[in-house]
């Protein structure tokens, strides 16, 4: 949805590397450059003016004026101002101290409400809560069916004493959806009520007469992230009708320019709790605002992938891939370890999503879009129509294992000798990383510098005073500072270029890359 808005920051952010000294020049037409980013991102047109106010009074005072990198401090503001716009800290959920909490949705028509109760319902069940849905909306047709299926698929329970499609009374259902959640000790009631529009007097007085039977402990105002400037009006109108507490941006993973989650928390004054940004049931996650500035800002988002892989990745059997890949035993680590681990990845969500959000990642969206998806099923298809005694040991497949792997996996025999190829390319990468090395770093795992045999002939004193014609002392050079291991340590400069070098490596390039196979 950013992607846009980053490429726009970015190049207003470009003229600005390797200067020394900004003037005043300089910083009104970068704030000018951020300023129409801003407004083509559909951001409202008051927080783009105190937006731009605030980023200037920081960059003319003292604060550019003391820093050492004035281009690096800039867009630190900027971050900075990004994260106040979008709420500053992460609000966490309110829980009622005598349970349940009762969570009160509502929204504009077709802003993914009834999905969203499923995602939140899930949410929470991983959090140790058991939640209850609950089908208040009988407006829209069929709103409660798909509520019941929304519910089986995310394991929540859900009470649905009336059929909807225009009948029954919403008001009553929601008031023994918390007496029905209290007889069966559910701690968390998610009413999921009827969509409505700022305009519609007789449904913004139903959404407060249910806020008045049930008094929830959080209502929380659903805002389709793609609509706009037109999120923000409605927003401000049901905060005048009924009043919410937070709010919850679904379709994130969408085209649109993004205004209304860099608009809706300054004008409204609520935060942005959670954000939506997929289709599936897990791809649902609390809201933080300086992991969502980190990422517009094209810096990525490392906390939110760990955490992610925290979840998908059994640390023992990870524990025991890295064992086998550290044990000096490379044949240990074979094709089924491989696979369990690109299972897992998978397992965190597309490879494109993964990759972007690892720092330095922005600038090579073209190369992580080009990312086939597919090929890691024709992976999983080759490995699988391996015996587990070639998976443990592919260099035992000869031309007949692999003719006999290539039709059982309905692929080429060229399409399994690239697969075995690149698996042994990336386990000697794997090896390097695991064991602490990078490839191409400078200062780390040199090899070892053979000493010059000594040359035979006439031997020299040890006394200078006794030497004959021996030649002057050289001046002796400073050696470059040694760690612990006695291995010689980079210089800053160095460093500095190998990471602006650094691209990635050409097996994981290859790996995941069809176009670099040939033709199928």
């Amino acid at each position: 949805m950013f992607d846009t808005l980053s490429d726009r920051l970015s190049g207003a952010f470009r003229t600005l590397r390797g200067k020394t000294r900004l003037t005043d020049a300089d910083i009104d037409a970068t704030a000018r450059e951020i300023r129409l980013a801003l407004l083509e991102a559909d951001v409202n047109l008051a927080v783009v003016k105190d937006f731009i106010a605030a980023v200037k009074e920081r960059a003319h005072g003292a604060e550019l004026a003391g820093a050492l990198n004035p281009g690096q401090q800039i867009v630190k503001i900027v971050n900075d101002e990004l994260v106040t716009i979008l709420g500053g800290q992460a609000r966490p959920l309110r829980f009622a101290k005598r349970p349940p909490t009762v969570i009160m949705l509502a929204g504009l028509q077709g802003s993914g409400k009834t999905t969203l109760a499923g995602k939140l319902g899930k949410w929470l069940k991983d959090q140790g809560h058991s939640p209850l849905l609950v089908a208040a909306d009988l407006q829209r047709p069929n709103a409660v069916t798909q509520l019941q299926v929304v519910g089986e698929r995310a394991g929540v329970h859900v009470f649905a004493p009336e059929p909807g499609n225009g009948t029954g009374d919403p008001v009553q259902v929601a008031r023994q959806s918390i007496l029905h959640a209290m007889s069966k000790l559910y701690d968390v009631v998610i009413v999921d009520t009827a969509g409505r529009l700022g305009v519609d007097a007789e449904l913004m007085q139903q959404a407060a007469d249910i806020r008045d039977a049930v008094k929830p402990t959080e209502i929380l105002f659903v805002v389709d992230a793609m609509i706009g400037q037109d999120a923000v009006n409605t927003a401000r109108a049901f905060a005048d009708g009924v009043g919410f507490d937070g709010v919850v941006l679904s379709k994130l993973d969408g085209d649109a320019r993004g205004g209304a989650a860099l608009s809706i928390a300054r004008v409204t004054g609520k935060p942005i709790m959670f954000a939506s940004n997929g289709e599936g049931l897990g791809d649902f996650d609390a809201f933080y605002p300086d992991r969502m500035a980190s990422r517009i800002l094209g810096m990525g988002d490392i906390l939110t992938l760990i955490e992610q892989a925290e979840k998908t990745f059994d640390a023992e059997e990870s524990a025991k891939a890295t064992q086998k890949l550290l044990s000096g035993k490379g044949g240990e680590f074979g094709l089924d370890d491989f696979l369990q681990q690109m299972q897992a990845v998978r397992r965190m969500g597309p490879l494109s999503k993964i990759l972007g959000m690892m720092p330095g990642m922005g600038q090579m969206k073209d190369q992580i879009a080009g990312i086939d998806e597919r090929e890691i099923d024709r992976i999983e298809a080759i490995i699988y129509s391996m015996t587990p005694a070639e998976r443990t040991n592919p260099k035992m497949l000869d031309g007949s294992r692999r003719a006999r792997i290539a039709k059982g996996s309905g692929t080429q025999v060229s399409d399994v000798n690239s697969l075995v190829n690149r698996f042994f390319e990336a386990r000697k990468m794997m090896q390097s990383l695991a064991g602490g090395g990078m490839p191409g770093m400078p200062g780390v795992r040199r090899p070892a510098v053979k000493q010059a045999p000594k040359k035979k002939g006439n031997k020299v004193s040890g006394n200078p005073a006794k030497r004959t014609g021996a030649p002057a002392a050289k001046a002796v050079e400073p050696a470059a500072p040694a760690s612990a291991s006695g291995r010689p340590q980079p210089s800053e400069a160095d460093l500095a270029k190998a990471v602006g070098d650094f691209q990635l490596p050409a097996e994981l390039q290859q790996l995941f890359n069809p176009k670099s196979n040939g033709p199928r």
